[in-house]
């Protein structure tokens, strides 16, 4: 029973970050409406980073571990690509394209990490099997978004699209730098340490927009609640998952976030489901089944020789 949980918890937390990042894209679309980009990271990551604190200290675990003083740059990377780049891009491109459009290009975060893996670490490179998984999943994707492209279209501007896309390859480089770099570090740290460090970059970018913001409760609220839960617990859960089954198995929940999209839309907004949106609901469930398909190869090995390498 305990090797069962054992292998079973990591899996729950990939399902449970996916519902949770799924009302990710409706905050930042709301919050978006009241306040510029910039000043949306600064509000995210320092909502994000207190409520982490908090949880931290009401947990009785220290807020950094001893030696931490040789991780700031690492933290700093990590804040980079895992923060301010993509929430920035994204915040901007939603603002030039559809929803539809920014899940697909946001779902390519697992293509991206699955073809860098295969050079920046190859001895955790994804089978032929976890490849097909990953190509059927972005498929599924697509199909997935098929109506509200039959609706709205793929419209938007070029730059829109650009900027989700280099949100997207950020993330997959912020994956396998702390898969080769940070994987021994306890998951409260690497987030903490990575939000303490977005707040302190924020702060400088988001001021000239500040004067200019006009605060709204729907879109504080947003912008909290995307920071304490999108940012703050979904941090805990994805390094936990990507400790647990790899960099591309856990960047593989952005193919699940527009499932839980739409799980929450029927739920809260009494939307349908049409036979196309179950067809690429199915689609992405198979493509994430192949994805974590396990190699022939043992894990402990590779992680050994991969530090030796480092």
């Amino acid at each position: 029973m305990s090797d069962r949980r054992a292998t079973l918890l990591p899996y729950l937390a990939l399902a449970g970050l996916a519902l949770i990042w799924g009302t990710s894209f409706l905050l930042i679309k709301v919050a978006v409406h009241d306040m510029s980009p910039t000043v949306l990271l600064l509000v995210r990551s320092a909502s994000g980073c207190l409520a982490l604190a908090v949880i931290v200290r009401l947990m009785a675990r220290p807020l950094f571990g001893e030696g931490w003083r040789t991780r700031v740059a690492s933290f700093a990377i990590m804040a980079v690509t895992n923060a301010v780049v993509p929430w920035i891009a994204i915040a901007w491109g939603e603002e030039h394209i559809t929803s539809g459009l920014a899940s697909i290009l946001n779902s390519t975060t697992t293509v991206w990490t699955a073809v860098l893996i295969y050079w920046v670490m190859p001895t955790e490179r994804p089978s032929l099997v976890n490849y097909v998984g990953v190509l059927l999943g972005f498929a599924g994707v697509v199909v997935l978004v098929l109506p509200e492209i039959a609706a709205h279209g793929l419209s938007g501007s070029f730059f829109g699209a650009m900027a989700v896309v280099v949100a997207s390859l950020s993330y997959a480089i912020n994956a396998l730098y702390q898969r080769r770099k940070m994987r021994n570090v306890s998951v409260f740290e690497v987030s903490l340490g990575q939000l303490v460090a977005t707040v302190i970059f924020a702060i400088p970018i988001a001021a000239p927009s500040i004067p200019s913001v006009h605060f709204t409760w729907g879109s504080m609220a947003a912008v909290v609640a995307l920071g304490a839960g999108g940012t703050g617990i979904a941090y805990l859960l994805y390094y936990y998952v990507m400790n647990q089954l790899g960099a591309v198995r856990a960047s593989g929940v952005t193919l699940l976030v527009p499932v839980t999209a739409v799980f929450w839309g029927v739920l809260l907004l009494g939307e349908t489901l049409s036979p196309v949106i179950v067809m690429g609901m199915v689609v992405i469930l198979v493509g994430i089944v192949l994805t974590n398909l396990k190699r022939s190869a043992a894990p402990l090995p590779a992680v050994e020789t991969d530090s030796a390498a480092a």
